[in-house]
C-alpha cells in the first residue's frame, strides 16, 4: 500500500470521525434543550427541538453513506475497518437519541399546559444533566479514541437506572396522593423513561468505542440495576 493511499485512508476516516462528532454535538444539544424546555416550561424551545430533528436524521444518513463508501472504495481492514463500522453504529445510536429528545420535547409542550410540579421537574432536570454528561463523555472518548474514558462511561450505567428508579417511585407517590396529577405525572414518567434509554445508548456507544480501539468486547455483563420486574440486560 503506497504512502498516498495510506494518507487518503486517514483523511477519509478523519472526515468520518468529524461528521460523527458533529452529529453527536447536535444530539447532545437536542437532549439538553428538551430537558431545559421542561424545566422552564418553554414551548418555543420544545418546538425548536422537534424541528431540528430532521437535520439530525439527514446527517446520520450522510454518515452511513460515507462509511459504506469508504469501506467499499478503500477496501479497509483491521483497525481502519473497525473505525468505519464504529462510526456508522455510533451515528445510528445518536439518531435514536435525537428521536428520544424529540419525544421529550413533545411531552414538554403538554406539561407546560399543566400545573407546575416543581419538585418533579427538578428531579427530571437532575436526571437529564446526568444523561447529557454521559453522552458528552462518551463522544469525547470516541473523538480522542480514549478507551479508559469509554469504560468509565460504561461502568456508570447503573447511575441512570438508580435515578430512574427513584423518580418512578416519586411519581407514583404523587399520583396516588392526588389523582388530578396523574396526567402530568404520566408524561413525566415517559420523559424519565426516554432519558433512561438515552443513557443506554451512551453505554452502547461506549461499548462500540471499546471494540473500535481494542478489537474485543468489554468482556463482562453490563452493570444494570434490577428493580421491580426488570431483569439485568
Amino acid at each position: 500500500m503506497t504512502e498516498h493511499t495510506l494518507k487518503a485512508h486517514g483523511e477519509d476516516l478523519d472526515n468520518l470521525t468529524a461528521e460523527v462528532a458533529r452529529l453527536g454535538g447536535l444530539a447532545e444539544a437536542e437532549v439538553s434543550d428538551a430537558i431545559q424546555a421542561i424545566a422552564r416550561r418553554d414551548v418555543a424551545l420544545a418546538q425548536s427541538v422537534i424541528g431540528r430533528d430532521e437535520r439530525l436524521d439527514a446527517l446520520e444518513a450522510e454518515v452511513e453513506r460515507a462509511a459504506i463508501r469508504v469501506i467499499a472504495l478503500r477496501q479497509l481492514m483491521a483497525d481502519d475497518l473497525r473505525r468505519a463500522v464504529a462510526a456508522m453504529k455510533i451515528a445510528s445510536n445518536l439518531e435514536r437519541c435525537g428521536d428520544l429528545a424529540k419525544n421529550i420535547a413533545k411531552r414538554a409542550i403538554v406539561i407546560a399546559e399543566a400545573e407546575p410540579i416543581t419538585p418533579l421537574t427538578r428531579s427530571i432536570e437532575r436526571m437529564g444533566r446526568l444523561v447529557v454528561g454521559r453522552l458528552k463523555d462518551v463522544l469525547d472518548a470516541f473523538a480522542s479514541a480514549d478507551k479508559a474514558r469509554a469504560i468509565s462511561v460504561w461502568s456508570r450505567d447503573q447511575e441512570v437506572d438508580e435515578l430512574y428508579d427513584s423518580l418512578f417511585r416519586e411519581l407514583l407517590t404523587y399520583m396516588m396522593g392526588d389523582p388530578r396529577m396523574i396526567g402530568a405525572c404520566a408524561h413525566l414518567l415517559f420523559v424519565a423513561k426516554n432519558l433512561e434509554r438515552i443513557g443506554d445508548h451512551a453505554t452502547n456507544i461506549a461499548e462500540i468505542v471499546h471494540y473500535q480501539i481494542t478489537g474485543t468486547d468489554v468482556g463482562s455483563p453490563r452493570p444494570k440495576l434490577d428493580f421491580f420486574t426488570r431483569e439485568p440486560e
